[in-house]
C-alpha cells in the first residue's frame, strides 16, 4: 500500500505531521506549488538544513510532500491529495457530532 493509500486509510499520520507548527509552516512554504530545496526552506530561519530536512521527512511519511533529486539537491513541492482526506475524514466526523446533537435536542424537547 503507497502512503498516499495509507492516507486515505487512516489519516491519524497527517494529523500527526500537521501536530507541528514547524511542519505547518514547511508546508505553507511549498503551498505554492514551486519546488524548494532544504537550503531554500531554511534560509532566513533559526532552523538547521538537518532540522529542515527532519521535518520533511515526517511530511513525506504522512504523504503530504514529494521530493525529486536534482543533481545534488532534493527539491520538495507539497502534495494536496492528503489534505483532501484528512478533510473528508473531518467532515464525517463533524456530520456524526451533527447527528448525535440532533438527537439529543429531539430527546431533551420530548
Amino acid at each position: 500500500m503507497s502512503t498516499a493509500e495509507d492516507a486515505r486509510a487512516d489519516p491519524a499520520p497527517i494529523f500527526a505531521a500537521l501536530g507541528d507548527r514547524t511542519r505547518l509552516s514547511l508546508l505553507m512554504q511549498l503551498s505554492d506549488g514551486r519546488r524548494r530545496s532544504i537550503t531554500m526552506l531554511s534560509a532566513g530561519s533559526s532552523l538547521t538544513r538537518q532540522a529542515v530536512t527532519k521535518h520533511l521527512r515526517a511530511l513525506q511519511d504522512a504523504g503530504l510532500v514529494s521530493c525529486v533529486r536534482a543533481g545534488r539537491e532534493s527539491l520538495y513541492t507539497c502534495r494536496p491529495e492528503p489534505l483532501d482526506s484528512a478533510r473528508a475524514y473531518l467532515d464525517r466526523v463533524a456530520a456524526q457530532w451533527e447527528d448525535a446533537l440532533l438527537r439529543l435536542k429531539a430527546f431533551v424537547e420530548e
